[in-house]
């Protein structure tokens, strides 16, 4: 499994890349979570200009077998939702890069306390 270390991740198999300007940030599900699910075939957002709170569910991904929700891993408001997710299979291939699932304005920079970094999602994961 692949657990960069640019990161931050949740205890629900979220990531969150802060982008260069400090206040939006894009989030996407974790290679781990996108193996113990199996392929993915579908994903439902909410839709941009949605403002989460954080740990709300913001969409569902639908894999073969199972439907899981997926948690804000921080408050903030939908900007954009990826387009490349018209094919959903892009989570499978490519979980940390194309597949990532909405870009979202963060709440305030203190939102990101209390994520989980490489190291501690590693141990999460037992990876």
């Amino acid at each position: 499994m692949t657990i960069p270390e640019d990161l931050l991740y949740t205890k629900d198999h979220e990531w969150i890349k802060l982008l260069a300007d400090g206040s939006t940030a894009l989030v996407g599900i974790t290679d781990f979570a996108q193996h113990e699910l199996g392929d993915i075939v579908f994903v439902e957002l909410k839709s941009a200009g949605t403002v989460l709170r954080q740990h709300e569910v913001f969409g569902t991904v639908e894999a073969v077998k199972t439907v899981a929700d997926l948690f804000a891993p921080v408050a903030g408001e939908i900007l954009e939702l990826n387009p490349s997710l018209d094919s959903a299979e892009v989570v499978n291939q490519d979980a940390y890069g194309e597949g990532w699932l909405i870009k979202l304005k963060v709440a305030g920079p203190s939102a990101i306390e209390g994520l989980l970094d490489a190291a501690a999602y590693r141990q999460l994961t037992g990876e």
